[in-house]
């Protein structure tokens, strides 16, 4: 049975037009609204199984607005837009859509996107599920093993460290009905090392006296109500916690997540998870957790009320670092680091590995994207099957076809003999297909349909070959900008992005120089046969303020060539590119060329500050830009320009 789809469009003809579309396919439309208001009342009255959506819509709020509320109500949607420029796309992705059409749109593309965001609707639904009865799985045979009460809690952190990622896990426990209670926490200093703070260790770090913390505690809310606090949510919630505010202070973090509990047997406890990101947390995540309350409850019951009181009266120093050291069945053999950012990356690679969905690594060139190709394969059931690896951006245009699907013999001039392409060889394991963004756009149709249907076709062959593939993508290429001027197919691009990874630029991990500074100085001066051991202070602080434009890959070639010169056992000189700035602004805002559209855009809006906004009559933006008013409108549609945005 098809969904039934609420249209929310401002433009009654368009509007219209989807409707009669929709239902000749068998789609039920179940309303349609002119703006977010009257949205709202049609989805309380009824709820739509999909949502087609404009972003620019009647009265102040956005469809961008709107969309926030649907994501937190878990329904699913698919933006519509004449505006396709960056600014746009970007605004819209931080909603997580599960499609964008850009207007003027055919029939056949409306269509395609909808099965598009179905395949990608359906597919984080299983997702979820899978993960959460998997979770509950591991909480279970977690509360059932003997151990004390710090084993169980580590390892509780551990497992939920796979499903939530989380740069520290507080748990605060007290009596029921007593005022006093106490906490301690799991510091996250690496993918599998975490450091347990207690009183001792936070009075050390913070330079705070152990008794003044303990008047922090005394003088802070218990968590009695589960809570995402992200942004500016948190700056407020912080000064009516001041112990949450110190660990603020004290280690950066920019978020928190909330989840209370009470026990069988009079005891109340909670988690509260902290990230150093403003928005660290989501409202799907608490509700995600807040179905998991029973399996976390006992994991908490099967600690021996004794040892809860150990708990609350604890003031020794803690568990030290090396004792938290575990063994993980990920291979993340070659990613060097425990960065925050780094760490984001590892958790993302460990939750997506096991699936069979496809990723789309993003990040600028030098990051590593390769590496964490090889991650998620290791660490997939599909390890030991073929690892196919192709560079889009390598091959002509006029080979890629032949390189990923084969030809039959005959097939075009020089086609001597049957030649078996990289998805059949990789039938059954993995292929990785780098700088996506540079396929042609014809190709690009072909490799959509082995997306959809696991099936491809030899150039010059009759038949159709299935194939058990699993996609991983990779590009340097900003692709909404790339889907905006029309060099990436829309379809393709959701297809690809089910499971995004960001991965970060050397320049915002810039902790992780140091480990990657000796992991290469061991590579290459055991290659080279020299004693090379380390790199001087002088030389890493020049590092730190460089920005590293080539990444990784820069600095691997930088401490190849270091580790060859060097005079001794330590690399003592390494001179840096030097890399012209603007004195003033951020060099890279300064140096980039806008487009046409993003100039005509400023210019319009410049000459409307000007005017105050107005539009018609002598004096007006339209006179002075010597073009009819209703094109200026229209202009101003296409461009995303709102009479709010006239300031």
């Amino acid at each position: 049975m098809k969904e039934r789809i609420l249209i929310v469009e401002d433009q009654f003809v368009e509007a219209d037009y989807l409707s009669l579309m929709l239902e000749k396919k068998g789609y039920t439309v179940s309303g349609i609204a002119r703006s977010v208001p009257e949205a709202k009342e049609l989805i309380k009255e009824e709820r739509p199984g999909f949502v087609l959506l404009d972003i620019f819509l009647k009265g102040k709020q956005t469809g961008i607005d709107l969309a926030r509320n649907l994501a937190e109500n878990n329904i699913p949607f698919v933006y519509l837009s004449a505006n396709s420029n960056e600014e746009v796309l970007n605004a819209a992705k931080e909603t997580q859509p599960y499609g964008f059409l850009v207007k003027p749109f055919r029939e056949r593309d409306l269509f395609v996107m909808l099965e598009i965001a179905r395949y990608r609707y359906e597919q984080s639904l299983e997702s979820r599920l899978r993960r959460e009865k998997d979770l509950k799985r591991k909480l279970e045979v977690l509360s059932k093993e003997k151990g004390g009460w710090k084993g169980k809690l580590l390892n509780m952190a551990k497992v939920l460290q796979v499903y939530l990622a989380f740069d520290c896990l507080a748990i605060k426990l007290k009596v029921f009905k007593e005022d006093s209670f106490n906490g301690f926490a799991f510091l996250r200093i690496g993918y599998d090392e975490y450091q347990a703070i207690g009183l001792t260790e936070l009075s050390t770090i913070s330079g705070m006296s152990p008794g003044k913390l303990k008047d922090l505690l005394a003088s802070s809310s218990a968590d009695e109500t589960p809570g995402c606090y992200t942004g500016d949510q948190f700056e407020k919630l912080s000064v009516s916690h001041p112990i949450k505010q110190l660990l603020a202070k004290t280690f950066d973090f920019q978020s928190n997540l909330v989840i209370p509990f009470e026990s069988s047997d009079g005891f109340s406890f909670s988690l509260s998870f902290f990230r150093r990101v403003p928005d660290g947390f989501n409202a799907e995540q608490l509700d995600w957790f807040l179905h998991l309350h029973e399996p976390l409850i006992g994991v908490f019951n099967s600690i021996h009320e004794e040892d809860r009181r150990v708990v609350l009266k604890q003031n020794e120093p803690f568990i030290a670092v090396n004792e938290m050291q575990h063994s993980t069945d990920f291979g993340f053999d070659g990613i060097i680091g425990t960065s925050p950012a780094l760490l984001s990356v590892m958790d993302l690679v460990a939750q997506i590995a096991k699936q069979n969905t496809s990723v789309l690594l993003l990040g600028e060139s030098g990051t590593g994207k390769e590496r964490i190709a090889d991650c998620i394969h290791n660490s997939s059931s599909r390890k030991g099957k073929p690892f196919v690896k192709i560079n889009c951006a390598a091959l002509p245009a006029t080979l890629i076809e032949s390189e990923l699907f084969g030809h039959e013999k005959g097939a075009f001039t020089g086609a001597h003999e049957k030649r078996i392409g990289k998805f059949e060889k990789a039938d059954g394991g993995t292929i990785f297909l780098d700088e996506i963004g540079e396929m042609p756009l014809e190709l690009q149709v072909k490799l959509l349909r082995v997306l959809q249907e696991k099936e491809i076709e030899r150039i010059g062959g009759k038949d159709t070959i299935k194939v058990d593939v699993r996609i991983i993508a990779a590009t340097n290429r900003n692709l909404e900008k790339e889907v905006a001027e029309g060099r990436f197919r829309l379809d393709l691009y959701y297809r690809l992005n089910v499971f995004p990874i960001c991965l970060p630029a050397l320049r915002d991990r810039k902790e992780d120089i140091p480990a990657l500074c000796q992991f290469f100085i061991n590579v290459y001066s055991q290659k080279a046969g020299l004693k090379v051991s380390g790199i001087s202070d002088k030389v890493l602080s020049s590092m730190n303020s460089y920005d590293w434009p080539g990444n990784i890959r820069e600095l691997e070639h930088l401490i190849e060539r270091g580790v060859l010169l060097a005079k001794g056992h330590i690399i003592q000189d390494l001179p840096l590119p030097k890399i012209d700035k603007k004195e003033n602004g951020n060099s890279d805002e300064v140096l980039r060329i806008k487009t046409i559209q993003e100039n005509e855009r400023d210019h319009i809006l410049s000459v409307l500050r000007k005017c105050n906004g107005r539009i018609w009559g002598a004096g007006a933006a339209a006179e002075i830009l010597n073009i009819p008013p209703q094109t200026l409108q229209s202009r101003m549609k296409k461009l995303g320009i709102k009479k709010e945005y006239i300031r």
